[in-house]
C-alpha cells in the first residue's frame, strides 16, 4: 500500500497501483454515512448498499478489497451473506469486517467462527476505525 494525494492505493501485480475500494453493507443511514465519511477521508473509493443481497451482487462485480458488513440487514443476516460471499471463488479472498451493535466476547467468536475476518462494534470510534481496517488490507494484489 501507498498513499497517493489524498488516496490510499494498493499494487496491483498487472496494472500498477489502484485506488483502494470498500463496500459497506449497512442499512442504517446514520451508520453509513459516517463510515463513507471515515473511508473516503482515508482516500478510499466507497462503495454502498443497504441489503445483504446487493451487496453480494456488488462484491462479485467489483471485487473491492474490504467489506465492512452490517449484521442486522433487511433481507438477509449479514452472517449469512458472508458464508456466501466466503464459498464464492470469486469473493472468497476479500476480507468482511462485522458491523455490530453488539460487543460481547461470545458476540465476537460467532463473528469470527461465521468468517468474518475481523469485527468492530457500534458505536464506531471514529479515531480508531481506519487504524482498525488497515489490518485486514493487502498489500499487494493479483489481477481479479
Amino acid at each position: 500500500m501507498r498513499q497517493q494525494g489524498n488516496r490510499l492505493m494498493v499494487r496491483n501485480h498487472r496494472r500498477g497501483y489502484e485506488v483502494m475500494k470498500a463496500l459497506v453493507i449497512e442499512d442504517d443511514p446514520m451508520n453509513m454515512e459516517l463510515a463513507v465519511d471515515l473511508l473516503e477521508v482515508a482516500g478510499f473509493e466507497v462503495l454502498q448498499t443497504t441489503r445483504a443481497m446487493d451487496g453480494i451482487s456488488v462484491a462479485r462485480a467489483q471485487h473491492p478489497d474490504l467489506i465492512l458488513m452490517d449484521l442486522g440487514l433487511p433481507d438477509m443476516n449479514g452472517l449469512q451473506a458472508t458464508k456466501i460471499l466466503k464459498e464464492d471463488p470469486r469473493t472468497i479472498g476479500i476480507p468482511i469486517v462485522a458491523l455490530t451493535a453488539h460487543s460481547m466476547p461470545s458476540d465476537e467468536a460467532t463473528v469470527m467462527t461465521a468468517g468474518c475476518d475481523g469485527y468492530i462494534s457500534k458505536p464506531i470510534d471514529t479515531r480508531q476505525f481506519v487504524k482498525t481496517l488497515e489490518k485486514y488490507l493487502p498489500v499487494e494484489r493479483s489481477e481479479k
